[in-house]
């Protein structure tokens, strides 16, 4: 009948044929023996890890050329995360959700532009005193640990201190910093694509996400609504958390400080505050700093009563404040946190510093979520009693 044929009658079809048997591994032939083996396996899985890193380099490769987009998108969806609880709020009270949008957008941009112009003033007039006390600080101290019974010598002092210098008083910090981020046409490109999207974000996220989510069906539908869900709640947690943290942390050492007698405490305030997005590290640069600046101005008693104040602040925030304001929305071991910064920081400077931490903790959350809203995936799940 051909093509256009019905179908064949099945009392005369062809006798079924048994599926062929496959041979021993001994008669398979040398090729297929090599591979069946351990060495064997283990080359099958090298080549799978090889491919996926390969895929994984070409994808950061790829984020690498478009961070003029990644990056603001990213940054878009932090703040979108961080203020969403806001735009729900108006849309509960009756507000249209436009309307509500513009409100929380506009809400949004004039406390950063305020926050960027009072760093800009409390910083840039003052920088030029900042960086010179640091380095003035770092060659006292280069003098006080000279008399120390271990070994530190001069040229690892000359270079540290060469490199402090080198890094205050570049043209990408400061006054010159400021000025170039302002005046860039990057920058200005990356802030109109960071505001846009975070319209589009605070607008219409959750049709988003389910557009996004339109291939999925049954259970995959429903674990996309909540890896969504949770990436949400850990970024707003984490950015109202941290910005929380920040305030306190620059209030109290500012406080501090100003006890003391510490000079130029403004400028080192507003330092603590941005540095305290750093997990880790920026803590104890802010620390760092003041003590330096303290030295110089009041000597090393007073240095280290800087030390034991800005210890004593970051101590009471990480054991009582931090737990209590972000709760479990970002609960990483700090190996992890720390490599996470040291990536970011490597693909994209202080942004990817600030960015790495909050995705690793979505991530991380995301992973908490995947088989239920308290199942987290088979790999992750504890499996036995893990005392060590």
């Amino acid at each position: 009948m051909g093509w256009f044929g019905g179908r064949r009658d099945v009392t005369t079809a062809r006798p079924a044929v048994p599926p062929p048997v496959s041979p021993p591994v001994a008669q398979r032939g040398p090729t297929a023996s090599l591979w069946s083996d351990g060495f064997g396996r283990v080359g099958t899985r090298s080549l799978q890890v090889l491919a996926i890193l390969a895929v994984v380099a070409v994808g950061v490769v790829a984020v690498m050329q478009l961070t003029l987009v990644v990056i603001p998108v990213l940054i878009a969806l932090v703040l979108a995360a961080a203020i969403s609880p806001l735009v729900s709020w108006l849309r509960r009270r009756g507000v249209p959700s436009l309307l509500a949008t513009w409100l929380a957008l506009v809400t949004l941009v004039g406390v950063l532009s305020l926050v960027v112009w009072a760093v800009v003033r409390a910083v840039a007039d003052q920088w030029d005193d900042l960086a010179g006390s640091a380095v003035d600080g770092l060659g006292e101290l280069r003098e006080l640990v000279s008399g120390l019974p271990f070994e530190i010598t001069d040229e690892q002092i000359t270079e540290a201190q060469d490199a402090l210098q080198g890094a205050l008083t570049s043209d990408a910090v400061g006054a010159g910093a400021a000025a170039g981020l302002s005046q860039t046409a990057d920058f200005v490109a990356g802030f109109f694509i960071m505001v846009v999207v975070l319209f589009f974000f605070l607008k219409d996220g959750p049709r988003i996400w389910e557009f996004l989510l339109r291939p999925f069906e049954g259970a995959r539908y429903e674990r996309g609504l909540r890896v969504g869900h949770k990436t949400v709640q850990t970024l707003g947690g984490y950015v109202r958390g941290t910005a929380i943290v920040a305030a306190v942390d620059a209030i109290g050492i500012g406080i501090g400080l100003a006890i003391v007698g510490v000079p130029l405490v403004l400028p080192l305030s507003v330092l603590v505050f941005l540095l305290a997005f750093i997990p880790l590290v920026g803590a104890t640069l802010a620390g760092i700093l003041a003590a330096l600046v303290a030295l110089v101005a009041l000597g090393p008693v007073q240095a280290l009563v800087v030390l034991v104040i800005v210890v004593g602040v970051n101590q009471l925030e990480g054991d009582f404040l931090q737990p209590v304001v972000m709760g479990r929305s970002l609960r990483l071991h700090p190996l992890v946190i720390l490599v996470a910064l040291t990536a970011g920081t490597v693909l994209a400077g202080v942004t990817g510093a600030v960015l790495a931490v909050p995705i690793a903790a979505s991530l991380w959350g995301a992973v908490q979520v995947w088989d239920g809203p308290a199942t987290p995936a088979r790999f992750a799940r504890q499996k036995r009693a893990e005392t060590v």
